[in-house]
């Protein structure tokens, strides 16, 4: 039995729907806090459980005869909430007897800094839980910059972005999906991490990749991150290299090339 955790999410939906693909419904278990979101789910045959990070308790049954468990990290990056949780589904994953322990953790977790520490935390978790694990350093997903309202930038002829000439190697959401179903499904993975990024590329390309796509001129423009307003301690993370360097991890998981720079921008003004 393969249990997803946060089913309803953004990357846990998709990465049960690239399972479904693969694996018999009845094999997969969907844990979600609200099981009435999950009554597509449900219609599809997979075994839907409701279980939350805050409740051990609801855990232990959530997982009970799982072989391999995809524990999707907690959206609430309150300061010592995301442990607390991660923490609470490690030990009742163990309790439960499940064999191995897929962990969508972050990029830098070896020794990450602020809200992303806590994937350093939970991974140091997983170490000590006696319980087999395997590490998927999730990068950002690429549909915070490459995304629909792109043709803004199409129409004004200008990317803006406060990137301080740094790359990113951002990945895109169903690409990241892939590569959970893999690490699930895929034996020989116990006790390992992976470095999951995407293409590098920088700014001044995505604008150029803009015009080629579009056929209209887009120039690129530094500038202040502070003019992106709340969305300004993203430009610092990228500015600060922390999405610079590549890997190879994610196409190994894939078993093909990451979706490029172009496929992604062609999709988007689509």
């Amino acid at each position: 039995m393969i249990t997803v955790t946060g089913a309803t999410g953004n990357l846990g939906s998709a990465t049960l729907a690239v399972l479904l693909d693969t694996v018999p419904a009845a094999e997969l278990t969907a844990v979600v806090r609200d099981p009435a979101k999950a009554a597509d789910l449900a219609a599809r045959g997979v075994t839907v459980r409701q279980g939350d990070y805050d409740d051990p308790a609801s855990l232990r049954a959530a997982f009970a005869g799982t072989d391999t468990l995809l524990l999707i990290s907690s959206p609430d990056v309150t300061p010592g909430v995301r442990p607390r949780q991660h923490g609470n589904a490690i030990d009742a994953a163990k309790a439960a007897g499940v064999g191995r322990i897929v962990y969508t953790s972050a990029i830098g977790a070896d020794d990450a800094q602020g809200f992303l520490a806590d994937h350093t935390a939970t991974e140091a978790l997983l170490r000590e839980s006696g319980v087999a694990w395997t590490a998927l350093r999730n990068t950002f997903y690429l549909h915070f910059l490459v995304n629909p309202g792109l043709a803004a930038a199409v129409e004004a002829g200008e990317l803006t972005a406060a990137d301080g000439g740094q790359p990113v190697n951002f990945a895109s959401v169903p690409d990241l999906a892939a590569a959970a179903a893999a690490a699930v499904t895929t034996e020989g993975l116990e006790n390992t991490v992976h470095e999951l990024r995407g293409p590098v590329f920088t700014l001044p390309e995505l604008a150029e990749t803009l015009t080629a796509v579009s056929g209209r001129p887009v120039a690129y423009r530094a500038v202040p991150a502070a003019e992106f307003g709340q969305g300004a301690f993203m430009w610092d993370l990228i500015s600060s290299g922390l999405f610079a360097e590549p890997s190879t991890d994610l196409d190994k998981l894939l078993g093909r090339p990451a979706t490029s720079l172009r496929e992604a921008v062609t999709a988007a003004l689509a």
